[in-house]
């Protein structure tokens, strides 16, 4: 592989050549222990987007089911609609409901029949309008109400505008109890921590972790029977083992921790945490053969495939940590996944020169580069684009 001169992190420039060692992308050869949802981003369509900053996305549907298809194809599940997909960053609620729907029905005649859990929140209705409980219950019973109809799992996103109002923790679990007895079966619940987006500070009714801890774990144990799970992304190790061991037997705890999922997936000898991720669709070949092994058994290959990927994730949810939905989609461009690198609302400027290549440095280092002449090729148009080389 021909050499390219990459930006570093100490202001420098140093070439870099590819391992050309990257993992083959294949279907488990065994039932997989842990579920795992991959969260999945969405492909612009660059040619028909109009006034990218402002009104809905064009998506490039071809693209955007192919790429869902190539982690269905790998025994991953797919979280549908969420925030890696840009909800209320680029993809309202229309778009949103058009991807699940299309989704859905791609996903019940695919030949793995993969599990499909998909986002429910309130972004169709203006923040300034959801003023009250029955407001914000309205805006998520509508939007449950679609993902039931079109055959998927729902999972109850975090919504802004319960910080807004300064919802108690009595507010919630008010509401969580009403939405949870009306839903059709066992939903996912949605704890967003503000690394991910700031306006979901407080969630829960307190801006204090442990306080807020007892009000979820509440409204679960009031609503065990129909909570499959609970997804935490608070980037905190020690919380999430102590938070699963605090749940009903029957209730999982969904990691969404991007910086510590090999040991909170392998678990403790005594409770485990399934995966529900973004980085897993950065990651997928990795993921899928590294939980494999798991299933079989074998830790040491297990670890031998997630370690490499830990430093790659990290780097893909660097703080600001809201705009790692880049990385993933430069990932996916490498890869051959969609043919531009276009985000929708120019999402793709939210990260810098010297952070893509860094993630194309690690990415190669994680075997995650499963086409490495078309990555070589397209890092170095991109970075001609930003006049290096």
């Amino acid at each position: 592989m021909p050499m390219l001169t990459l930006p570093t992190y100490e202001g420098m420039l140093a070439p870099y050549e590819l391992s050309g060692d990257p993992l083959t992308p294949r279907a488990p050869e065994i039932a997989l222990t842990r579920t795992a949802f991959a969260a999945a981003h969405v492909v612009s369509d660059p040619v028909r987007e109009r006034d990218p900053w402002m009104g809905s996305p064009s998506v490039d549907w071809e693209n955007t089911l192919r790429f869902r298809h190539w982690l269905w194809d790998q025994g991953l599940g797919l979280a549908e609609a969420m925030d890696t997909a840009q909800r209320g960053m680029g993809v309202d609620w229309p778009t949103a409901k058009e991807l699940i729907e299309r989704t859905m029905r791609d996903a019940k005649t695919h030949p793995m029949k993969p599990r499909v859990a998909c986002g429910a929140g309130t972004d169709q209705v203006a923040l300034e309008e959801l003023t009250s409980l029955a407001a914000i219950k309205a805006a998520y019973a509508e939007q449950m109400e679609a993902i039931e109809a079109a055959g998927g799992q729902v999972i109850l996103m975090a919504s802004r505008a319960l910080p807004a109002i300064g919802a108690t923790a009595e507010d919630y679990a008010t509401l969580y109890g009403e939405l949870l007895a009306q839903a059709s079966g066992p939903v996912i619940l949605h704890w967003l921590g503000d690394m991910f987006d700031p306006a979901l500070a407080g969630y829960w009714g307190s801006p204090d972790v442990a306080t807020a801890s007892e009000t979820v774990l509440s409204i679960i144990a009031a609503n065990a029977a129909k909570v499959d799970g609970i997804k935490i992304s608070l980037l905190d190790k020690e919380h999430e083992i102590a938070f699963r061991a605090r749940l009903p037997e029957s209730v999982r705890l969904y990691t969404g921790d991007d910086f510590n999922y090999a040991d909170l997936i392998l678990g403790d000898g005594k409770r485990h945490s399934h995966a529900l991720l973004g980085a897993f669709a950065a990651i997928a070949p990795a993921a899928s053969q590294a939980l494999e092994a798991l299933a079989r058994g074998d830790t040491d290959t297990y670890h031998a495939l997630f370690a490499p990927t830990v430093p790659l994730s990290r780097e893909i949810f660097k703080a600001p940590t809201r705009f790692y939905k880049a990385g993933i989609a430069f990932l996916a461009w490498l890869n051959g996944a969609q043919s531009h690198f276009i985000m929708p609302g120019g999402f793709q400027s939210s990260r810098e020169i010297t952070h893509y290549a860094e993630v194309y440095r690690l990415a190669d280092q994680a075997r995650v580069l499963s086409k490495p002449q078309l990555a070589e090729e397209r890092m170095g148009l991109l970075l001609r684009l930003h006049g290096i080389g």
